[in-house]
């Protein structure tokens, strides 16, 4: 009787549609592992390439901020420290400034909107932000008339 039962068990095969079901099961977890990277790193992607609202500047105008003269620092790179600190990065900072005072005064102009106007008024070292502007002299009397 033992013998029989052994015989009968070996004589059993497994059924290949298990074997497929498993060989099935882990191709898809590797395949769900791949798509999973893939997509992430699709998304991370994607989530670089879209500008940030700071760098809209679709109503930004050009401003003069005036800053405190740095001590211990190249005036042109405080001044896009400064601008960073609002746009978020020094790209966006290199791209919006305009201009960097280093003599006469200490400041730089950019294209700012009116949001990050106001964000960049309240950073330290900025004595004031005004919006730039050109202006025409009169060139003589015979003009004021």
């Amino acid at each position: 009787m033992l013998r029989s039962c052994t015989q009968s068990s070996l004589s059993k095969k497994p059924k290949p549609v298990s074997i497929r079901f498993h060989m099935q099961r882990t191709v898809n977890s590797s395949s769900a592992s791949v798509l999973f990277v893939l997509l992430a790193i699709l998304l991370i992607k994607m989530a670089e390439s879209v500008p940030s609202p700071a760098v809209d500047s679709s109503n930004a105008d050009v401003h003069i901020v005036y800053t405190k003269r740095p001590q211990d620092e190249e005036p042109e790179a405080y001044h896009i420290r400064t601008l960073a600190s609002v746009l978020g990065s020094d790209e966006a900072a290199k791209e919006a400034l305009q201009y960097s005072y280093k003599t006469a005064a200490s400041g730089f102009s950019a294209k700012l909107t009116p949001e990050q106007v106001e964000q960049i008024s309240k950073q330290p070292g900025v004595l004031q932000v005004v919006p730039s502007g050109t202006y025409r002299l009169h060139s003589g009397p015979e003009r004021l008339h």
